[in-house]
């Protein structure tokens, strides 16, 4: 496809928010390139699998377009039940007809208020994709215009646009327009809001792991929650996904991400970069008395796959407002970190993509009045989710936050 021959829209960070904006710009033939300070796109690890909303689909849709949205939609998974079903991890039985039965609800029963938490978003079923499929989905098409081994710090305005500027002091071509997507520690965002924008360590941590599909055979398919509000040390819940159709393959393998309140979950020497047999033990251990129905998804666990994550939150007010740049914006979480809480980050993010590449797309490229228009109508629906996202982390992890809270 034969781009125009206007300067580019510089993109800093390759994740999903910045490479379905690569996507949206790639369609209308505008100009990008995405600076990216990982190696290759394999060089992390991809995290755990994502649930997607009605609008987080429908933003996918509109950026990639009909003919490359078909090839997402059947690696996507969906799941029957259109709902959470939460069960008591002792004794394995549902919370709800525990309930019913005189049992004590979970603190998530509590949060729902005995209201069953709806999830579907197509044709009554749970879609969900793993993170990195997902990831390499965006990234199809967009290879030539990845820049690996190039760590965006700051910006640099000029009489007609905007460079870019690296961790080794050399800076990019000039762009048009600066968008900042490289995550939690956007040193753009920093600049841009000059501080306004932060991120807090809510002191919680988890654990994401996965194991053969054959395992979660006790549970069947449906989503899940199962929680443990007996040990003292805090509650510990696990969250899953069981898909039809593969439970008899022990070849193919499901995920499930732990949580739990802050002071739970301890990495050796405090640090969560560490993967594999460490963070595998923990679970386990966190998960010994769990009912046997529960317990193959922890003893059959692939424990090299293991991992620690910190559970972080933008401002749980919401996105604060700063002097507007019209050649420089952020998109995902470098605008609006979110608690894993109701799975709402990766679909606020990707409707960040789709308005933003929408407003390109219909300019032409930059424009005066599309950084303005896009954080304008960003800011609401991100506000909302933010704010959503840490009232059920409340419930769910125990935290609380407050402008004293320390930040990443």
């Amino acid at each position: 496809m034969a781009l125009s021959t206007r300067k580019p829209i510089l993109i800093s960070g390759a994740g999903l928010a910045s490479l379905l904006l690569g996507q949206s710009l790639l369609r209308a033939s505008i100009p990008f390139l995405i600076f990216e300070r990982d190696s290759s796109i394999s060089t992390r690890a991809q995290g755990y699998r994502l649930r997607l909303s009605t609008e987080g689909l429908d933003a996918i849709e509109f950026a990639l377009g009909p003919d490359k949205f078909q090839t997402f939609w059947k690696v996507c998974g969906k799941t029957a039940g259109g709902g959470l079903t939460r069960l008591n991890a002792v004794t394995g039985s549902d919370v709800a007809q525990e309930a019913k039965h005189g049992g004590r609800p979970d603190i998530a029963d509590q949060e729902a208020k005995g209201k069953p938490l709806d999830l579907g978003s197509r044709g009554g079923k749970i879609v969900g994709i793993a993170r990195g499929e997902m990831r390499r989905i965006f990234y199809s098409g967009c290879e030539s215009f990845v820049r690996w081994s190039h760590h965006v710090i700051g910006y640099e305005a000029t009489s007609s646009g905007v460079r870019a500027v690296f961790a080794d002091g050399s800076k990019s071509v000039e762009g048009e327009m600066l968008v900042g997507g490289e995550g939690i520690y956007s040193k753009v965002a920093r600049q841009l809001s000059q501080g306004k924008l932060k991120v807090f360590d809510t002191g919680a941590r988890g654990i994401h792991g996965q194991a053969p599909s054959t395992a979660f055979k006790g549970l069947g398919e449906g989503v899940w929650r199962m929680a443990d509000d007996t040990k003292p040390s805090g509650s510990v819940f696990v969250i899953t996904n069981v898909r039809p159709g593969e439970l008899d393959d022990p070849n193919v393998h499901f995920g499930w991400t732990l949580g739990a309140q802050p002071g739970v979950v301890n990495a050796p020497n405090d640090n969560y970069a560490i993967t594999g047999r460490p963070a595998a033990d923990i679970a386990k251990a966190l998960t010994a008395g769990w009912h046997p129905r529960l317990r193959p998804l922890f003893d059959e666990m692939a424990e090299s796959e293991a991992a620690f994550w910190k559970i972080t939150c933008s401002t749980p007010t919401g996105v604060p407002e700063w002097e507007s740049e019209p050649r420089v914006t952020v998109i995902g979480d470098a605008v609006h970190s979110m608690t894993p809480a109701g799975g709402i980050g990766a679909n606020t993010a990707v409707r960040d993509s789709a308005l933003l590449g929408r407003l390109l797309s219909e300019a032409g490229g930059y424009a005066d009045g599309v950084t303005a228009a896009y954080e304008k109508d960003m800011r609401v629906y991100a506000s909302e989710a933010v704010r959503g996202s840490y009232g059920m982390a409340k419930a769910q992890f125990g935290i609380t936050l407050d402008e004293n809270s320390p930040t990443v």
